[in-house]
């Protein structure tokens, strides 16, 4: 059968993040069907730089190595997030926030030391994560960064990165970016930064969508406006989970035939979409391998299996991929 990455080799890069045990147990089909990886949690701050003088990137080293053995891309996720950073980084040794200016400093030293150390080597970065409130009437998200520094830690961190490796892409990467509402805040952000000078290169739509939500129209409607800011987007996170958010069902050990349906009738309606739109979508990234390991398995709902990719938990294509590639 024709693979993933092979099928849509002339429109975007087909990705999956991985972690350490996924690239040993999922190889096999990471090698067959994908062209690009993202480290699941292991470039993430707390992981990479858990300690003031403390790096650690035996495992990211590793990632590029198997990227570069079976001619994929790396993609670097994440440098500024609210999440996974350890709260040294914010304190100084009382135990208080530290200054602006010192934590600016901070900032600026993580990102010379981790991109620098990948410069033209991992070929696209999500500089900041979910800086972006799902709250209505709300813009920026609480977080340490914008309370110390203020709105512009996004612009000095996008400014930073293009300093450590000016031949990287760089990405705000987002959840919920479909919402018309949060659409309209992100682009705000994109666009006023773009009018400011500030080297932002994409957008990272996360993608973590389910069988209901969000409506095709909506994620079409954020693709175009999006791309009004004159970026480039990735598909960055995307799974189709089983349930809904607020759906509390644990009475599942396989999904339903019904659920395999509607499962691969979205997954055709998303990539028809994206085919569509592949002048300015050069990724589709799974955020993970197959329904052997996901995230959501024990979210939100502990103790919930979910089944949301392509291949099942024997790594096996499910029986709506034939579809996909024809």
């Amino acid at each position: 059968m024709t693979t993933l990455k092979d099928y849509f080799r002339s429109d975007f890069l087909i990705g999956a993040a991985i972690n350490e045990e996924t690239i040993k147990a999922d190889q096999d089909l990471l090698k067959q069907t994908f062209n690009s990886i993202t480290a699941e949690n292991e470039m993430k701050f707390e992981e990479i730089h858990p300690e003031p003088d403390q790096y650690n990137f035996d495992v990211s080293d590793a990632f590029l190595s198997f990227a570069k053995a079976n001619e994929m891309g790396l993609r670097g996720h994440t440098l500024v997030w609210h999440n996974q950073t350890p709260d040294w980084f914010f304190q100084d040794d009382e135990g208080n926030d530290v200054s602006r200016e010192v934590l600016l400093e901070r900032m600026k030293d993580h990102i010379d030391t981790v991109v620098g150390r990948y410069k033209g080597e991992i070929y696209a970065w999500d500089v900041v994560n979910e800086a972006i409130s799902d709250e209505a009437g709300v813009f920026f998200r609480p977080s340490k960064w914008l309370s110390i520094i203020g709105e512009d830690f996004i612009d000095y961190a996008f400014q930073y990165a293009h300093a450590a490796d000016p031949g990287a892409l760089l990405f705000y990467n987002d959840y919920n970016e479909s919402n018309p509402e949060k659409r309209e805040k992100i682009y705000a952000l994109i666009s006023g930064m773009k009018a400011r000078g500030v080297p932002i290169h994409s957008m990272g739509m996360q993608a973590h969508w389910n069988l209901y939500e969000p409506h095709l129209d909506d994620i079409e409607q954020a693709i175009l406006r999006y791309s009004e800011c004159d970026v480039l987007i990735h598909i960055t996170e995307m799974d189709v989970s089983m349930f809904k958010f607020d759906d509390q069902r644990t009475d599942l050990t396989a999904p339903t035939a019904a659920m395999l349906e509607k499962q691969g009738e979205r997954y055709k309606a998303f990539f028809d979409l994206f085919k569509k739109h592949a002048s300015v979508i050069h990724a589709v990234t799974f955020w993970g391998v197959s329904d052997r390991y996901t995230w959501l398995d024990d979210f939100p709902v502990r103790g919930r299996k979910n089944w949301p990719f392509l291949f099942d938990e024997n790594n096996q294509p499910k029986a709506f991929v034939k579809d996909l590639l024809k």
